[in-house]
This record gives structure tokens, sequence and C-alpha cells, in this order.
């Protein structure tokens, strides 16, 4: 009779990193959880857009042309959009910068295009949630909205693209301090005249010819024509976005600097 003999186990430590699926999940999760944390970034993406919808809609206080809330809504939802595309992306990825949270993140598996995947993700995700809130909110006040939702998904992700491009321009070539000061300047700036509440028909036609090119005018008039009149792609607005969107993010990837 013979003993069986049994072959030795590898107990060999085998490294390496999780797919990176798995990181970009991580990393979204992470990024999502800090933003929602964070009092004034829930200022910024939902508390200030669902204020304004609310106090303009249900006041007298702006003369707005046809129901209020249908004309504010598109315009609140573009507000939206600038919030976390732009003012909260720019904020939140020049303090990362300044304190060496991108340079630490860049010794770890995870790669730089997981990072932006992870950071575009984010985006989407928290803009998904707006859209919901600020939906529901004009609902409630009587909104009924017109279009193809296929048009206003496209207008709404090159809104975005031409926002996130500018953002990380900013975040990636000023100081904190500065992007911080600058992004919310932008943001008041753009609130004021960029037709989110203010009917841009009430400027003067040259001022007004100019103010339709910027690109939180080009999204809310956009999202109007579609949502309050039931027009198919309007090709202004979106020739308007397109031309910011790759300026922005073709500006961004040449300058950005992560440290």
């Amino acid at each position: 009779m013979t003993a069986t003999t049994t072959p030795p186990l590898d107990l060999a430590p085998a490294p390496g990193a999780v797919p990176l699926p798995r990181m970009i999940a991580a990393q979204t999760g992470y990024e999502v959880r800090g933003l929602l944390r964070n009092g004034e970034q829930l200022l910024l993406t939902l508390i200030i857009p669902v204020v304004l919808l609310t106090l303009f809609s249900a006041t007298s206080l702006l003369d707005l042309p046809g129901r209020r809330v249908d004309f504010l809504a598109p315009g609140v939802l573009a507000l939206a959009v600038m919030s976390t595309a732009f003012t909260g992306q720019a904020i939140g990825t020049g303090f990362e910068r300044r304190y060496g949270v991108l340079k630490r993140l860049g010794a770890t598996p995870l790669p730089r295009a997981g990072l932006i995947a992870a950071k575009t993700l984010t985006v989407v995700l928290v803009e998904a949630l707006q859209a919901v809130v600020i939906g529901g909110v004009a609902l409630a006040l009587g909104w009924h909205p017109h279009g193809d939702p296929l048009s206003v998904l496209v207008l709404l992700l090159l809104g975005t693209a031409a926002f996130s491009g500018f953002g990380l321009l900013m975040a990636g070539t000023l100081r904190a301090e500065a992007t911080l000061a600058a992004a919310n300047l932008v943001y008041i700036l753009l609130l004021a005249v960029g037709g989110v509440v203010f009917p841009l028909d009430k400027f003067p036609g040259g001022v007004r010819s100019a103010l339709e090119l910027l690109p939180i005018s080009a999204l809310a008039d956009g999202l109007r024509q579609v949502l309050q009149h039931g027009a198919s792609l309007p090709g202004k607005p979106l020739l308007v976005l397109a031309v910011w969107a790759v300026a922005g993010l073709a500006l961004a990837a040449r300058f950005f600097r992560w440290e």
C-alpha cells in the first residue's frame, strides 16, 4: 500500500490591482458621498435652483412670457447643469489639486483615465438627482413639459461637456482660491445674464445676440424650445454648445496641470 502525497500549496503572494471598472465604481462612490456631505455643494447644486424655481414660479416678481413655471423649469435645469459640471467641479478639483489629493491618487493603481471617468460619472449621477428633484418640484408647481426626451438628453450631455471642460481648465490652471472666486463670480454673472430666470429679450438687440452665444443661454434656450414648445433638436443651441464643448475639453486637455 503506497501513501498518497499531497502537492504543496502555492502560497506565494500574487499582488495586483482590482479590475478597472471596480476602481472607477469605488472612486465614483467616494466622490458622490463627499459631494452630498458638503453643505456648500448641496446649496449650490440643489437648494439654490429649487428656491429660484419655487420663488419665481409662485410669485409675479418677474414679467415672464407664457406660464411662469414653463419658462423657468428649463432654465433652472440648465443652471443645475452649470452648478455641477462647472462651478462645483472647478472648486472641488481646484482644492484637490492644491492639497495634493490628485497627486496622491496618481500614485494609486487608479489610472488618470479612470479618475476622469469617475469624476464624469459623479457629475452625471448628481445631474440625474438634480433633474429628478427639480422636475418633481416643477411638476408640483404645474409644469407641463413637452418634446422628445432624447433631445433633452442630447442637450444636457452637450451642456455638461461644455461646462466640464472649462471647469477643469479653470481648476487645472489657477490657484484654488482664484478658482473659488472666479467660479462663483461666473456662476452669478451667468445666472443674471444667461436667460435662466430673466428673459434675454429684455436686453438690447446687440447685447442679446452676444448673450445668446453663452453656453448657459444656449442650453436654457434649447431646453425651452424642446420642453416648452415641443421642438425637435434646435440647431443653433446645439451648435453653440458643441463649439463650447470642443473648445473647453481641448483647452483642458492641453493646459490642465495635476500638481
